[in-house]
């Protein structure tokens, strides 16, 4: 079933009734409107007076929905997601923690060279050079250890905004829309984790002690270029625009139910990255070779 992304904005009270989670004015209670909880997917909290029952997250935690908080910046701060999502949980961790450094190699190579494809199509699509980018994708091998994402990604980055641009998480406009949708994607990609009974924490390739999330980090690489591709959308509309307003967030959760292809079939992301969680757990157990990946329609 294809799930709905919800973005709340305004100050708002929420709550659970018949399987229903009602938005209501905090001051007159009078109900904004409702949404099955079954239905969502992907609830966006950006507003210091939204106050959420307890009842109501039990609810979302029951049927694996991600909830993501909004910082004064109004940049996403944090997540919550329920603590497995699978019947077999301990057995799928299990093989986790057991896959071999060469796997996990090799896993990575895929991963790498998926992410410089989409990027390449990204280019492709927008008319921009983008030729270079297949010897980067030929060029890649086990665990890239030579470095071929960091290659490709100088290239993509020149030609997709500027040849002085630099992509940094604090740097200057349009970081800053690419900086919301990756969170956003990051949000996802992670519920498709826990969901397939896997821990977010254990990276292929990612390993920071500091970061939670390393497995989404790695699986989201691949996924970057539909982000990118929605904020070149939303600056071709808009070229003058730098503030992240309620449209660009409401835009950029379209990403959620944009159509890839993936394993042969059209899926929308949210259902597509729940494939690629699927199959890295069959790589880990050794019933698959590759990890499925999205590409685009």
């Amino acid at each position: 079933m294809i799930t709905r992304s919800i973005y709340i904005g305004n100050p708002a009270y929420l709550k659970l009734k018949d399987e229903q989670m009602k938005i209501l004015c905090p001051e007159t209670k009078t109900e904004k409107g409702s949404v099955p909880v079954e239905d969502l997917g992907l609830l966006m909290l950006d507003h210091f007076q939204i106050t959420i029952s307890h009842q109501l997250i039990q609810k979302m935690m029951g049927n694996n929905v991600v909830i993501i908080s909004c910082d004064a910046h109004h940049l996403p701060h944090g997540i919550m997601l329920p603590l497995h999502g699978h019947t077999e949980h301990s057995h799928k961790i299990k093989a986790q923690l057991e896959a071999s450094e060469p796997l996990k190699k090799q896993l990575w190579k895929q991963t790498v060279e998926c992410k410089i494809v989409n990027q390449k199509e990204v280019l492709r699509r927008l008319g921009n050079y983008y030729e270079p980018m297949t010897g980067y994708q030929n060029s890649v091998k086990s665990g890239d250890s030579t470095n071929m994402e960091g290659i490709a990604a100088q290239h993509y980055w020149k030609y997709l905004i500027s040849l002085d641009f630099l992509r940094q998480r604090f740097g200057d406009s349009p970081n800053q829309f690419f900086n919301f949708g990756y969170a956003v994607l990051r949000s996802i990609v992670a519920r498709a984790i826990v969901e397939a009974g896997l821990l977010p924490v254990l990276g292929i390739f990612h390993k920071n002690k500091y970061n939670p999330y390393c497995l989404a980090d790695d699986l989201m690489e691949p996924y970057r270029p539909m982000v990118d591709w929605l904020v070149m959308d939303w600056l071709t509309r808009y070229p003058e625009s730098e503030e992240l307003n309620k449209e660009f967030k409401a835009f950029m959760l379209q990403v959620a139910t944009r159509d890839l292809k993936i394993e042969g079939k059209t899926r929308p992301l949210l259902v597509a990255v729940k494939s690629t969680a699927s199959s890295l757990n069959k790589c880990y157990t050794g019933e698959k070779r590759q990890i499925s990946y999205p590409e685009f329609i």
